[in-house]
């Protein structure tokens, strides 16, 4: 099944708008988990995807801490090369065997972003990574120069087909970029996390190419959500500390589900595709990672990959927002803050 695509900046790689996200895969045991969850299902809902036209896979060596990567490995086996889809995944998150719930450290040193890509190579079974991306700023000294420019030297070795930069802000865009051309950028976008709009409005006019993450808000757009099942989230799951799923802000994260549920039974899609398309309907937006754990839930976020929101879509979705106050940021690209102005700064909540 051929889905429609888009140049992922100048990668050279035309990539589906959505591709499959495999967080949920790392399964449980590590501080940021969604609780446990049956390799063999991963391995079925990414292939589903495949079938459904899917073209690329987002993972992380903390997923899991290596996990992910090897249930990612463990869907490509059996599967030609040419018939493949681009794996993207990413680094700088180093953790502590010996305490697998202690929080990762943010490492910059070159050795260090060495050290990660060669392990996601080996964990992947691949020769060439398609896409490398720095996890989060690091905290540990080094500078933009330092770790940026290590992966630059990893895409000159071959090891890397392109090089990216994910949770990073403006002030940081701009120095890397001065190092060398920031192939894309992985920021966290949904009708609830719109804060990084800058972020976005910046790579459009840099040709750099944007894969969002989160953009069902981790299952709150989806409608399959209520303070009872809140309630109820494993005790390893994350989202049972994140402040969305919480207070006030869950039942206006709620209550903006609920606003948007007449467009998709219009539409005669999920909830969930109606959130995914908000999100790709962004300009500068170029595909959206979403995660699944079953072939059931691929099946309903899927449609997106092919869902135009109409503008008069896209101005009942705003007025939903600003009625019930769900999520910061602006509402329509409209109201977008121009690149020049201050980055926001934000504390992460998640390890994404």
């Amino acid at each position: 099944m051929a889905l429609p695509t888009r140049p992922l900046g100048k990668t050279g790689m035309e990539i589906t708008r959505v591709g499959f996200g495999s967080w949920a895969a790392g399964g449980a045991g590590w501080a940021f988990s969604w609780g446990p969850q049956d390799d063999e299902q991963s391995i079925s809902a990414i292939r589903h995807a495949m079938e459904g036209g899917v073209n690329w896979v987002d993972t992380a060596a903390i997923y899991g801490l290596g996990h992910s990567e090897e249930v990612v490995a463990a869907a490509m086996e059996g599967i030609p090369l040419a018939d493949r889809p681009y794996i993207f995944t990413k680094c700088g998150l180093v953790w502590d065997d010996s305490d697998r719930y202690k929080p990762a450290l943010r490492m910059g040193a070159p050795d260090s972003i060495r050290a990660g890509a060669e392990a996601s190579l080996r964990r992947l079974k691949v020769d060439v990574l398609d896409l490398l991306q720095m996890h989060w700023p690091p905290d540990d000294g080094a500078g933009i120069e330092d770790y940026w420019g290590a992966m630059l030297e990893l895409k000159e070795q071959g090891k890397v087909r392109a090089v990216g930069l994910s949770n990073h802000y403006v002030d940081r865009l701009e120095k890397a970029e001065a190092v060398g051309h920031v192939d894309t950028l992985q920021p966290p976008f949904s009708a609830i996390k719109r804060t990084t709009a800058t972020e976005i409005d910046w790579c459009a006019d840099h040709s750099t190419g944007v894969i969002v993450y989160s953009p069902m808000q981790a299952g709150l757009l989806t409608g399959a959500f209520t303070a009872e099942r809140v309630a109820g989230l494993h005790k390893e799951d994350w989202r049972g500390r994140d402040p969305q799923f919480q207070g006030e802000r869950l039942k206006a994260n709620l209550a903006l589900t609920e606003e948007l549920r007449p467009i998709a039974q219009e539409r005669g899609i999920s909830l969930a595709a109606v959130a995914v398309a908000w999100a790709l309907s962004w300009p500068g937006v170029t595909g959206a990672i979403v995660g699944a754990r079953s072939s059931q839930q691929v099946d309903g976020w899927l449609p997106a990959a092919e869902t135009e929101l109409t503008p008069a879509e896209l101005e009942r979705i705003a007025a939903a927002i600003e009625k019930t106050g769900a999520g910061d940021g602006p509402v329509t690209p409209t109201t977008a803050t121009p690149t020049t102005a201050t980055p926001t700064t934000a504390t992460p909540t998640t390890g994404s």
